[in-house]
């Protein structure tokens, strides 16, 4: 850039109409949300069933709210809560790149073909006339937004005043050699990190090289350098979040990176098939329109180029940012090889189903030790065991049961009986330690403490790892827990109606040793089940079932 000087008029005029830009962005999408309500994330969470619909809804999501980092963000907290999957969230974020690109058709139809000060003054003052006069309504999320579309063309008209003119006494480079084309694409990257927005370094970008400033191919440039900076917002929301999370994220740098690579490369020729289009159809030349095109363009064939990879893609993706819990949510025994296979797949039914029990078995244990200072992983434990239900319960529904047998067909619920106790089971005793750490449990009576220990007993002898135990051990146990649970009840009742234990002590207590109660008998009854289905199954190939003399403690 060559000058005499720094012109501070120019800067501030730079400077401020980019103020005006992305707070009139951010007002405009904060209304949209608020008069949408819930519809956002009912679109998200309805409409992603298959690619295209989930391709779809990222458009037209992100056309409305004006923001792909709202949708963004909204798509990774989904991913984040287990509301959708990898798969769909992948596409809803590669829509709303292509949904970004109508800011550029925003600025290049309306901001540069009308006298802006004629409608955006306007605009402002009857918007925030909607939200003065109707405080908690739709109506003042409308008005919000339409003031602030209206400060948006006003930073835009700031723009065109400000680079009208510019290119008498600036040279910038006009993007004619490599280096010069790479060179703005870090400026594009480099603005879009800074401001938070591709939206606001579009509009510079389009305004420069409708003012002269800078030429089409030096434009296109920075665009696609802002596509490549505005990631930044979903690597900066996952960077504590869950593994699904990061992979989202890392869909989407891939994603526009991969973009940006092929726009690169076919920069001249992309070009010139829009001028080309452009005079056959006898239209005028209008570079910013033209650059609001080539956006749309080529973040379309990023889209093209990933359609057909899409699930070596996703597998890419799964075998990243693994962790701990979610290596132990996956299945271990199930896949789509023995679901074909009768015999195989209730054998590894049986197998996953145990492992399941085991975990909720370690959760189970850690809530009759009241460790509060555990309570992380047992929660961890928790979302194991659900998530290893579903997939059972999915794995289930795959099932070939053309060739499966009466007897065997028949075992299928029972099994998925089983995982349901367990499942159950697991949220009763994360409930458990929830209620006991409430209050101070550094009082606990002998009953208490006999109670938990029963429990504590009941729940290893329904280990379904372990040697099996005689079922009237397991039941004499449960009676004796009972007995004792009984006690403790009556203990702290009188307890708190005497006074000498807090009333919501007592609550706590009592709500947290009948959950651990409803716990143990739940693992009982997997016990019981497991067991009968092993029997059946050893009686089918003439074996006896093996019996333990003593059960396991």
């Amino acid at each position: 850039m060559n000058a005499p000087g720094i012109d501070w008029s120019l800067v501030g005029g730079v400077v401020g109409g980019m103020g005006l830009f992305l707070l009139g962005m951010s007002l405009m999408t904060d209304g949209l949300k608020l008069a949408a309500g819930s519809a956002l994330e009912r679109i998200l969470a309805k409409s992603t069933e298959t690619r295209l619909r989930a391709l779809l809804s990222g458009v037209l999501i992100t056309a409305f709210v004006q923001s792909s980092s709202a949708v963004t963000m909204a798509a990774i907290g989904f991913i984040n809560a287990g509301l959708l999957s990898l798969g769909q969230i992948m596409w809803v974020l590669f829509g709303a790149n292509v949904g970004s690109s109508m800011t550029g058709w925003l600025v290049a139809l309306v901001g540069m073909r009308f006298e802006i000060d004629a409608f955006a003054l306007p605009m402002v003052g009857v918007g925030m006339l909607l939200r003065l006069t109707g405080p908690g309504t739709r109506r003042a999320a409308l008005g919000l937004a339409l003031a602030g579309l209206g400060l948006l063309f006003l930073g835009l008209d700031l723009f065109i005043k400000t680079f009208s003119g510019l290119h008498l006494d600036f040279a910038l480079p006009q993007g004619d050699t490599a280096a010069d084309v790479l060179l703005l694409v870090l400026v594009g990257i480099g603005v879009a990190m800074l401001v938070q927005s591709s939206s606001a370094t579009l509009a510079v970008a389009l305004t420069a090289a409708q003012g002269g400033l800078l030429s089409q191919q030096g434009a296109a440039a920075v665009v696609i350098g802002a596509n490549i900076g505005t990631t930044v917002t979903a690597v900066l929301v996952v960077i504590n979040a869950t593994a699904n999370a990061k992979r989202a994220a890392a869909a989407q740098v891939m994603f526009n990176l991969v973009a940006a690579v092929a726009a690169l490369a076919l920069l001249p020729w992309l070009l010139a098939g829009i001028a080309a289009g452009r005079a056959a159809l006898g239209f005028e030349s209008v570079p910013a329109a033209e650059l609001a095109l080539f956006h749309t363009l080529f973040n379309l064939l990023g889209v093209v180029l990933i359609w057909p990879v899409t699930g070596r893609f996703t597998n890419f993706l799964e075998s990243r940012f693994r962790d701990a819990e979610e290596d132990e949510a996956r299945p271990r025994f199930l896949d789509q090889t023995v679901a074909t296979v009768p015999v195989l797949a209730l054998d590894a039914l049986d197998r996953e189903v145990r492992r399941m029990g085991a975990i909720t078995l370690r959760l189970a244990r850690g809530a009759t030790a009241v460790a509060c200072g555990k309570r992380e992983a047992l929660e961890r434990d928790e979302r194991i065991v659900e998530r290893l239900n579903l997939a059972i319960a999915e794995f289930i529904t795959r099932l070939n049961r053309g060739g499966m047998a009466p007897a065997s067909a028949a075992r299928l619920p029972r099994i998925l009986r089983v995982a349901r106790y367990y499942e159950t089971a697991a949220d009763l005793a994360l409930e458990a330690t929830t209620a006991a750490c409430e209050v101070d449990h550094a009082v606990y009576t002998a009953s208490s403490a006999d109670f938990h220990g029963l429990a504590s007993e009941v729940f290893v002898g329904a280990d379904p790892l372990g040697q099996p135990i005689e079922p009237q051990v397991l039941e004499g146990r449960l009676a004796e827990m009972e007995q004792r649970y009984q006690l403790l009840k009556a203990e702290l009742l009188e307890a708190g109606a005497a006074g000498t234990v807090p009333v919501v002590v007592m609550d706590a207590r009592l709500r947290s040793a009948s959950a651990l109660h409803r716990a143990a008998q739940q693992m009982a009854k997997a016990a019981r089940a497991l067991s009968e289905l092993s029997r059946e199954a050893q009686g089918r190939h003439g074996e006896v079932p093996p019996r333990a003399s003593s059960p396991p403690v």
